[in-house]
C-alpha cells in the first residue's frame, strides 16, 4: 500500500475509531439528543465509505442494525435504544476492521496492487471506496450477479458526478443555492452535462439505471419484480467507464 493510499485509510480508520469511542459513551450516559446526532454521523461515515450504495455489505449490515426480528423471523417494532447502540458498534467494529486489515492483505496477496482509477476524483477519502465498489461491480458481473453489477455500476457514476459537481461548484462565483446531493441521479447527469463536466454518454443508460436506488428494499436487497438483464448491466458498465474517461481526459 502506498503512502497516499495508507493515509486515507488511516484518515477513515481515525474517523470509526472515534465514532466507537462516543458509542461506548453514550452506553455509559444515555442521552436522546446525543445518540441521534451520533447516529447521524454513523451514517454518513457509512454512506462515505460504502461509495453511497445500499447494496455494499457495510451499508446493509448499518441497515440491519436497526431491525431485530423475533425468533418467529418477524421484525420487532418495539426495540431497545441501547440495543441499537450495539449493534452499530458491531457493524463500525467491522468496517473498521477491514479497513486494518487493507495493509495484511496487499503484503500477503504476492500481487502488484490494481491501478488507480479514480486520482481524478477531488475528494481523496472517497477514493479507496469507489475503487473497491467499482471492483464490487466488475465481479458482481462476471458472477452474472447483473442486478447487483448495474446498482453498483451506477451508484459509482452517481459519486463521481457529485464530487465534479460539488468541485465545479466550489470555484464558481454565481452557483445556484441548493445541495447537488438533493438532486435526482438523472437530474445530477443533466446537470453535469450542462456544466461541461462529461458528454452525452449517458444517454445510453437503460431506463432502468435511473431509478437505480429504487431496485432495492430497504435491506439493501434486489426487489424480486425488478430484474435485470445481463445486456442492461453490460451498459451501465460500459458508461461508467465513458464518464471515468470525460471526468479524466488523461487517462
Amino acid at each position: 500500500m502506498d503512502d497516499n493510499l495508507r493515509h486515507q485509510r488511516d484518515t477513515s480508520l481515525a474517523g470509526l475509531e472515534a465514532l466507537i469511542r462516543r458509542g461506548h459513551q453514550i452506553r455509559i450516559v444515555p442521552a436522546a439528543d446525543v445518540t441521534r446526532a451520533w447516529q447521524q454521523d454513523c451514517a454518513a461515515a457509512i454512506n462515505q465509505l460504502s461509495g453511497g450504495s445500499k447494496a455494499h455489505w457495510l451499508a446493509r449490515a448499518y441497515g440491519d442494525a436497526f431491525l431485530v426480528r423475533s425468533a418467529g423471523g418477524g421484525v420487532v417494532v418495539e426495540v431497545d435504544a441501547m440495543e441499537i447502540v450495539d449493534r452499530i458498534l458491531a457493524v463500525l467494529a467491522q468496517g473498521a476492521t477491514s479497513l486494518a486489515l487493507m495493509d495484511d492483505v496487499s503484503a500477503s496477496s504476492g500481487v502488484a496492487p490494481r491501478p488507480r482509477q479514480f486520482e481524478f476524483v477531488h475528494d481523496a477519502e472517497l477514493r479507496p471506496v469507489l475503487e473497491q465498489t467499482f471492483a464490487n461491480s466488475r465481479d458482481a458481473l462476471e458472477r452474472g450477479e447483473f442486478g447487483l453489477a448495474l446498482i453498483l455500476s451506477c451508484s459509482v457514476i452517481e459519486a463521481v458526478l457529485t464530487d465534479a459537481l460539488d468541485h465545479a461548484r466550489s470555484r464558481a462565483h454565481d452557483a445556484p443555492e441548493g445541495r447537488i446531493a438533493d438532486l435526482s441521479f438523472e437530474n445530477r447527469i443533466a446537470a453535469a452535462e450542462s456544466a461541461g463536466l462529461i458528454r452525452s454518454g449517458c444517454a445510453r443508460l437503460p431506463p432502468v439505471t435511473r431509478r437505480y436506488r429504487d431496485l432495492t428494499d430497504a435491506d439493501g436487497e434486489l426487489r424480486a419484480h425488478a430484474p435485470v438483464s445481463e445486456r442492461e448491466a453490460r451498459i451501465a458498465a460500459q458508461v461508467l467507464r465513458v464518464v471515468m474517461r470525460d471526468l479524466d481526459p488523461g487517462r
